[in-house]
């Protein structure tokens, strides 16, 4: 057995990385623990104020790393063409891309907005996805990692549309891989269980309670399984991956 350093074949550093959604969160917990390593990181998100203060603390927690980034939303034609721009004309290419901006929902008798958080939860992955493939095919190598969660597994009846968007992504990942493994491309499924984050009820103090109480993770631990995933060998494609508290009995 090589020691671990020699065995995990996938250097992050210097590999031009998008992540969507990377200004809260799961999101930017995963572009900090990147960015750290050395990775060039390209984070986006919708909200101006989110991403200016994410972009403004990492500027400053890591003056040397390059970082690119740029207020868009993901169901915006125009935003996705604007990031693309930046991947192209700043960055050169694109190695990995983590799909992780989602909207959270009610039922689907409680929530006006739900062709928005459909377009967000599903159309934002696959157009991302997309706009990936093009430029990762032309290279014969690349990673796509999709956030899913676990509630497409436990179907939560008070969260009808975000278990139906999440349903859709586990599909999509699957089916994605069969069409473009053969081409150098790999495709990961993570599926995290409660994670700390604005989407989960209760104040931050609160759910600070319930991860000493091991009844909820914080993100850096799915930033942690993220790098695992992206690390592997060439060889190599974590199919899917489920991430839960020890103490979320599902």
């Amino acid at each position: 057995m090589k020691n671990l350093n020699e065995y995990f074949g996938t250097n992050i550093k210097d590999k031009n990385i998008v992540i969507t959604g990377g200004t809260t969160g799961i999101g930017k917990a995963t572009a900090e623990l990147l960015l750290s390593l050395g990775a060039r990181v390209l984070i986006f998100g919708r909200d101006h104020e989110d991403f200016n203060n994410t972009f403004e603390e990492f500027t400053a927690k890591y003056p040397e790393a390059e970082l690119f980034g740029t207020p868009a939303d993901v169901t915006n034609e125009d935003d996705i063409k604007k990031i693309f721009d930046i991947v192209d004309l700043s960055m050169g290419n694109i190695d990995i891309l983590i799909n992780n901006a989602a909207l959270s929902s009610g039922g689907i008798t409680s929530n006006d907005d739900w062709k928005y958080i459909v377009d967000t939860n599903i159309k934002g992955y696959i157009d991302f996805a997309q706009q990936a493939v093009v430029r990762m095919k032309t290279q014969k190598s690349g990673h796509i990692v999709n956030v899913g969660s676990m509630s497409a597994e436990i179907k939560n009846p008070e969260s009808t549309i975000y278990v139906t968007t999440k349903s859709a992504i586990n599909g999509f990942t699957a089916a994605l891989r069969k069409e473009i493994n053969p081409l150098g491309i790999k495709v990961s499924l993570i599926e995290p269980g409660a994670v700390m984050s604005d989407m989960q009820p209760g104040t931050k103090e609160e759910q600070r309670e319930k991860i000493e109480k091991l009844e909820m993770l914080d993100a850096d631990d799915i930033a942690m399984s993220i790098l695992f995933i992206v690390s592997q060998p060439k060889r190599c494609d974590i199919v899917s991956m489920q991430v839960r508290p020890i103490l979320q009995l599902i």
